[in-house]
């Protein structure tokens, strides 16, 4: 099979209901996933990573049995948090809606109130947040900017994000240092609890 034939199959595949284990556990996605949460979770909606429809994933060297798959309309009905940070982009404040990162995870059936979170964006880039400082800044998984649905290759359509205009240690730092830990386009999440 060629490379067009396989992206083809597989975007198409994509785009029909998940039919997997979820099913039975009535938490099956409609749409395409688009962030899927790996590691210490108790409430899988998926198996494990399949390397063929799976690639992005593979890729990038993740591997798990079990996962909790968000679809956008997953993520919508849970109750939305709105910020308004300064962005280091334009230097200019931006609305920024979505539900807490805290939520999601509890979704997902996270747990633990300690350990990290491997955060992976669509180009690789993953930087490590402790559960602490997760819930210390209130990260949210924006959905929105200034109203909008935030589009694949702009900065969505997922964003890890907080208000750092509102935390003084972090307002203190230049703008363009405030969000290291802020994966834009953001696709996957490992919770590894304290100890791993």
């Amino acid at each position: 099979m060629d490379k067009r034939s396989f992206l083809a199959t597989a975007l198409g595949s994509a785009a029909l209901p998940f039919t997997g284990p979820a099913s039975a556990q009535g938490q099956s996605t409609n749409s395409p996933a688009l962030l899927t949460v790996t590691g210490a979770i108790s409430k899988p909606n998926r198996g494990p990573l399949d390397p063929v429809l799976d690639q992005m994933m593979a890729k990038q060297k993740i591997s798990f049995d079990k996962a909790h798959a968000f679809d956008f309309g997953m993520l919508a009905a849970m109750t939305p948090v709105t910020i308004k940070p300064t962005l280091e982009y334009d230097k200019k404040p931006h609305q920024l809606r979505g539900p807490l990162l805290a939520d999601v995870l509890k979704a997902a059936g996270v747990t633990a109130d300690s350990g990290k979170l491997a955060m992976r964006a669509v180009d690789g880039y993953s930087p490590a947040l402790s559960m602490a400082d997760m819930r210390k800044y209130r990260f949210i998984v924006a959905t929105h900017l200034d109203g909008k649905p935030m589009p694949l290759g702009g900065l969505g359509p997922l964003w890890a994000v907080y208000d750092a205009d509102r935390f003084p240690d972090m307002a203190a730092k230049p703008v363009d240092q405030r969000f290291a830990f802020c994966p834009w386009a953001l696709y996957h999440i490992d919770v590894q609890a304290a100890g791993v």
